[in-house]
C-alpha cells in the first residue's frame, strides 16, 4: 500500500478522461459482430435515399478516408463497400448508462460530459491501485463486458486528462504531467489545445501567438485587453493549468436543444414552419419533463455550403409552451431568413433555463386567465404521450417525410450531447 501512495500526489488530484472510440460504430460492431466487426461502416441519416451526412464512422472507414460531417453520396465513392447504418439512439444510451456504471465502481466522483466521455476523480481510489492500474483496470473491463474500445487520459486536472485522452486512439492510455506540457503542447498550434476554437485561435494568430508556447508567455494584460476575463485563462490552459473540479451532480441543463440535418435543399417557408413545429414540440417535452422554464430561444440555420447562422430572442415572459417556442422561432426565421435561400439544418435550443417552481411569471390579465387551461393541456397530452408513445397526439402541422418528423422517435434521433437518459437515473442503479 505504501508503494501504492506513492503514486498519488500529497496535494493535488488525480483525474481521468475516459473517451469512446468511434463510439456508434463500435456499440454496433459489439451487438452483431458478424455483421460489423473490422469492417467500414458509418452512422448516417437517410440511408436509403442515400443523402445526408455522416454522423460517425468505424477506424476502419477513417483509414479510408471517411470524416466525420461528410456527405454521405461522397462517402460511398470513395468507399463503395461502406456499409450505412441508421442511428439507434436507445441502444447508445444504454451502453452509456453501462459505460459509466463501471467508472462508478473505481469512483463516486464521474462527471459525464457526453454520451460517450466522463471524467473520474480517482484521488480517493488507492484501493483499486496506481492511477496507471486503475486506468487499465476500467480500459479492460469496459472491453471485456461491453465490448467497446476506450482512450483514458491520466492527469492531474480535467483539461490534461482531455489532452491525454487524445493523444493515442483507439485503446490508448496516456500520462499528461505539468512538467510534460512544455514538450508536449508548446509547439502546437493554439486550436489544438481543449476549449480554444477557431475563432479564438484566428483572433490569437492576429496578435502573433500563433502556438501554445507564445500563448504560454503572452502578456496577460495584452489577453485582458482583446479577451477580457477569458484572457488570463487563455494563459494558464497553455501552462496546463485547471483548477476546475469533477462534478458528479447532474448539473441542470444549461441549454435544451434539437437540431435535424434535412435531405434535400428547403425554400418553402410553409416547409420550414412545420419542421420548427416538430423542433419547438420535443424541445418543450424535455423542457417539461426537466421542470424547467426557458427565457430565450435560439434557432440554427445551416445552408448547403455548411454557412451557418445563430440568432435568439429573450421572451418577456419564461415559457414551457410548444406554441411560443414555435412562434418564436418563426418570427426569427422570417427576420433573419432570406425565404428563397436553400436550407440544410434547422435547429431549436432553448437558454436562460430556470426551475419551473423558482421561476416568476408576471402574466396580463389575458394570459392570466388563459394560463391555467395551457397548463392542463400540457399535463394531458404530456401523460397520453408518456403513456402510449410520443406520436399518440400529433397535430396535422407535423407530419412529413423528412427526418424532423422522426424526431420524435428517440430510437432514431438524439445528440451525443444529450443527457437526459442520466437525469434521475444515479450511475450506479442498474437499468
Amino acid at each position: 500500500m505504501v508503494l501504492v501512495h506513492n503514486h498519488y500526489p500529497k496535494q493535488g488530484r488525480v483525474i481521468l478522461h475516459i473517451d469512446m472510440n468511434a463510439f456508434y460504430c463500435s456499440v454496433h460492431e459489439a451487438v452483431e459482430p458478424h455483421l460489423y466487426k473490422g469492417k467500414p461502416l458509418a452512422v448516417a441519416g437517410s440511408v436509403e435515399l442515400r443523402k445526408g451526412i455522416i454522423v460517425t464512422s468505424s477506424y476502419a472507414a477513417r483509414y479510408l478516408g471517411i470524416k466525420t460531417g461528410m456527405q454521405v453520396r461522397q462517402a460511398l465513392r470513395i468507399c463503395p463497400d461502406l456499409i450505412l447504418i441508421r442511428p439507434d439512439f436507445d441502444l447508445y444510451r444504454s451502453f452509456s448508462r453501462r459505460f459509466m456504471q463501471i467508472a462508478y465502481s473505481f469512483s463516486p466522483l464521474v462527471e459525464s460530459m457526453s454520451i460517450d466521455e466522463c471524467f473520474v476523480d480517482i484521488t480517493g481510489s488507492k484501493q483499486f491501485g496506481t492511477p496507471l492500474e486503475i486506468a487499465n483496470h476500467i480500459q479492460k473491463k469496459i472491453l471485456d463486458e461491453l465490448g467497446l474500445p476506450c482512450s483514458i487520459g491520466v492527469a492531474p486536472n480535467k483539461l490534461l486528462a482531455k489532452m491525454g485522452s487524445d493523444l493515442k486512439k483507439p485503446s490508448g492510455i496516456s500520462v499528461m504531467r505539468l512538467r510534460d506540457v512544455p514538450t508536449l503542447l508548446w509547439d502546437k498550434p493554439c486550436h489544438y489545445l481543449y476549449g480554444i476554437g477557431k475563432k479564438t485561435a484566428d483572433k490569437l494568430i492576429k496578435l502573433n501567438i500563433h502556438t501554445l508556447g507564445q500563448l504560454a508567455a503572452a502578456e496577460e494584460k495584452l489577453l485582458s485587453k482583446h479577451f477580457g476575463i477569458l484572457g488570463p485563462h487563455l494563459i494558464q490552459s497553455a501552462k496546463g493549468i485547471d483548477h476546475s473540479i469533477v462534478n458528479p451532480e447532474q448539473e441542470q441543463s444549461k441549454s435544451i436543444g434539437h437540431s435535424t440535418t434535412l435531405p434535400h435543399d428547403v425554400t418553402d417557408k410553409k416547409e420550414v414552419y412545420r419542421i420548427f413545429l416538430n423542433l419547438a414540440d420535443q424541445v418543450a417535452r424535455r423542457l417539461r419533463r426537466q421542470k424547467l422554464m426557458s427565457s430565450t430561444v435560439q434557432i440554427t440555420i445551416r445552408d448547403p455550403e455548411m454557412r451557418t447562422i445563430t440568432r435568439s430572442l429573450t421572451l418577456q415572459t419564461p415559457t414551457e409552451h410548444m406554441a411560443d417556442i414555435y412562434s418564436t422561432a418563426c418570427n426569427l426565421y422570417d427576420h433573419h431568413w432570406e425565404e428563397t435561400s436553400p436550407i440544410r439544418l434547422l435547429g431549436v435550443t432553448l437558454q436562460n433555463l430556470g426551475a419551473k417552481e423558482e421561476t416568476a411569471i408576471q402574466l396580463d390579465l389575458f394570459d392570466y386567465e388563459k394560463q391555467p387551461r395551457r397548463d392542463q393541456l400540457n399535463r394531458i397530452m404530456d401523460q397520453l404521450r408518456d403513456k402510449f408513445g410520443e406520436n399518440a397526439i400529433l397535430t396535422a402541422g407535423m407530419m412529413g417525410d423528412d427526418p424532423s418528423a422522426l424526431i420524435r422517435n428517440h430510437k432514431a434521433r438524439g445528440t451525443s450531447l444529450q443527457m437526459d437518459h442520466l437525469k434521475n437515473n444515479p450511475l450506479h442503479q442498474d437499468e
